[in-house]
């Protein structure tokens, strides 16, 4: 969720920083005063297009950062990967700040955890924060190729072992089928990639590699190159050990006395025994220091053979990797492909009959994921139809199109050429709707009406909310074009899908802004010649004031304030 907005020189707002809490918060104030300049800096924030024109005047630059808890189920799954595949690290308190600069030269500079970031990659992760959904924009649940997307995500429990059969087979066919279109290839590029690969794989065959050789012959160089030093300061180190006068016999000397104290004092023995030990201990190792310096011996003519050795490997390394293994995995892998094109022909046929068969193996699991799908699809149906009677849409038919790529007789070159598998399956589906009695059913964004948009958005919402995996919903004046019963059936489902979610909501409706677990007014004033942007959470006393004015305008009266009263009232029983 959300948890603050701060900004600074952005349109008409000098500096303004607003809280956010969990549940339904409304954003009213009188027309102009910056409430949808709010929504315009989340969506810069979330990736949208910026403009120098949202410099405000006189600034060098405008700043956005929004702070986003992701703790517990707050963090999707995929934006969980996402981030982790990004590198960007959460802290302890499970946040993420998501920061956008735009100058007066049209440069934007976008930060993620501090972390710079391109504009694309702060889209990506800002959508899997935020959704807003505004009247007139061209919304995810418009897009077609959405669409089973969200229905994936409302059938997740029931796919999830389907789907992941599927796409483990289909990873399987996409890689036989890469296989087949290299060897259709034209001949003169099987002949000069045949050639190249022969004469790589007999180069490296030649200098008789042996595994990790390379490392082991980089550490018999070092010590050959320090063998004197090596000589002399473990000579050294033994000298200091053994002899007359040295460590060692110190050592001995203090255990004899350590003995001779424990006659007169029995709870010496175990300290004793612990210096008798050490004593042993270093007299072994005296001796190991002088087997080893014994054994030392300076051989330029090994010095030369290694380095030699080593010059070879290097050469090889330039072409073939960067390690002696890296070399011999990948003439392993060119012997494969050796063997491949000298008998094409045969692999091809091999081939050809694999990827027939994956074909429709391919085939069957889509159909059952297609199967489920469809079953999935009249749940779905069912419980959007629900929420459109809730919304007195009763006349309107909501309904899921599947549009199938019913090909099971491909041969291979069909496949190859065009495959009808996508990594989903095999499914095009689209949501239909039909408004009015009579009426054919429409895709989904061919609906015409503001106030029809606004309460599918809501119906689809409240079904699909918790299955998107953002964190929060925010709603531009999705409430336009309605009123009476309808403005309470909005209202109540706009509180309905805060309970899930949090929703930041603009309204003009007193009945949304009643339900209201936090209403803030954006209101403007002077200073210093200059009009600036307020926001301020309303206590009891002044939401009551504010709902009044949204009943009756300018002039609130005992009655409207009566009014107002009443609908706060309803909604507190509602909820």
């Amino acid at each position: 969720m959300l948890m603050e907005l701060s900004i600074r020189n952005f349109a008409i707002i000098d500096e303004i920083t607003v809280p956010f809490e969990e549940g339904l918060t409304v954003l009213t104030g009188e027309t102009g005063a910056g409430k949808s300049i709010i929504i315009d800096a989340i969506g810069l924030l979330i990736g949208g297009r910026g403009s120098v024109d949202y410099v405000r005047h006189g600034s060098k630059r405008a700043e956005i950062e929004g702070l986003f808890s992701v703790e517990g189920n707050g963090m999707s799954k995929e934006l969980s990967k996402l981030l982790r595949d990004l590198g960007i690290s959460i802290d302890e308190e499970e946040t993420v700040v998501l920061r956008r600069e735009i100058t007066t030269q049209g440069k934007s500079i976008c930060r993620i955890n501090d972390k710079l970031s391109t504009l694309a990659v702060l889209r990506e992760v800002g959508q899997l924060l935020v959704d807003i959904h505004g009247q007139h924009e061209h919304q995810k649940l418009l897009q077609t190729d959405k669409h089973l997307l969200f229905l994936d995500r409302f059938a997740e429990s029931t796919l999830q072992k389907t789907k992941a059969e599927y796409e483990k087979l289909y990873q399987q066919f996409i890689k036989k089928r890469e296989q087949l279109v290299q060897l259709t290839d034209s001949d003169q590029q099987m002949a000069q990639r045949l050639d190249l690969i022969q004469y790589q794989f007999q180069e490296i065959v030649e200098a008789e590699l042996k595994p990790n050789e390379d490392e082991e012959l980089s550490e018999e160089r070092k010590k050959l190159a320090n063998s004197e030093d090596l000589h002399k300061t473990v000579h050294g180190a033994y000298e200091s050990l053994y002899g007359d006068n040295k460590g060692l016999e110190w050592v001995m000397a203090a255990m004899n006395q350590i003995e001779e104290a424990a006659t007169m004092d029995p709870s010496l023995h175990k300290l004793h025994e612990t210096i008798a030990n050490s004593y042993f201990l270093l007299e072994e190792s005296s001796f190991s220091l002088r087997d080893y310096y014994e054994q030392i011996e300076f051989d330029p003519e090994r010095l030369n053979t290694i380095e030699a050795r080593l010059s070879e490997m290097s050469q090889l390394k330039r072409k073939y990797g960067e390690s002696v293994n890296e070399i011999l995995e990948y003439a392993t892998t060119i012997e494969e492909e050796i063997d491949t094109l000298t008998n094409r022909e045969q692999r091809f046929m091999q081939w050809e009959q694999e990827l027939e068969a994956l074909a429709k193996d391919l085939y069957v699991e889509a159909s059952h994921l297609t199967k489920l799908r469809k079953l999935q699809a009249k749940k779905l149906i069912s419980a959007i139809q629900k929420q459109l009677d809730d919304l007195y849409m009763k006349d309107t038919i909501f309904d899921v199109d599947f549009d199938e790529k019913k090909q099971t007789d491909l041969t291979v070159n069909q496949i190859i050429k065009s495959s009808p598998f996508k990594k989903t399956g095999i499914d095009y589906i689209s949501f239909m709707v039909a408004t009015n009695k009579g009426e054919p059913l429409k895709p989904l964004a061919k609906v015409a009406s503001g106030g029809e948009i606004s309460r599918m958005i809501l119906a689809l919402k409240s079904i699909l909310a918790r299955h998107e995996g953002v964190t929060s919903l925010i709603f531009d004046e999705v409430d336009t074009g309605v009123s009476g019963r309808v403005a309470q059936a909005i209202a109540e489902k706009i509180h309905h899908i805060s309970l899930g979610s949090q929703v930041l909501c603009i309204t003009h409706l007193p009945q949304v802004a009643a339900m209201a677990d936090t209403h803030l007014l954006i209101s403007k004033d002077e200073k210093k010649g200059r009009t600036r942007t307020k926001a301020r959470p309303l206590s009891v006393d002044e939401k009551t004031e504010e709902i009044s004015r949204m009943i009756s305008g300018v002039e609130i009266t005992d009655l409207t304030r009566q009014h107002a009263t009443e609908l706060i009232e309803q909604a507190q029983q509602m909820k």
